[in-house]
């Protein structure tokens, strides 16, 4: 399904939000990794946001993705502030691992792989 254009303007506004939050708490560094915000997607009623976390270099990306989930009270407090013009009801914050990085990785030493057999059979 589709987003609406309520959904992406409130996903915009809570990505640009939740980004200056991780700074100012200290969030987007965390085992000696970064965290980055990589999407936020609302549901249709708006009173759900799933917020895609993607990890680098992160020893233990579960780990730092409980860390997150613990602050996540000061962090919707945080941004109620910032938003409570804006949006008529606050919606409820949950993470989750964005693991398309990995997906890339995998798909590039695969493609590496099958080009050095290539390579190899000629």
């Amino acid at each position: 399904m589709q987003e609406g254009k309520r959904q992406k303007q409130v996903g915009s506004l809570l990505n640009e939000e939740l980004n200056l939050i991780f700074q100012r708490l200290g969030l987007n560094m965390i085992d000696g990794g970064m965290v980055s915000i990589s999407s936020v997607k609302i549901t249709p009623d708006l009173l759900e946001a799933r917020i895609y976390l993607s990890f680098f270099q992160v020893k233990d990306a579960q780990e730092a993705l409980k860390k997150v989930e613990e602050r996540a009270w000061e962090i919707k407090r945080e941004l109620t502030s910032q938003v409570a013009k804006q949006l008529r009801r606050m919606p409820e914050l949950r993470f989750f691992l964005d693991d398309t990085l990995d997906h890339v990785f995998k798909m590039e030493e695969l493609f590496k792989k099958i080009n050095d057999e290539n390579k190899d059979k000629k």
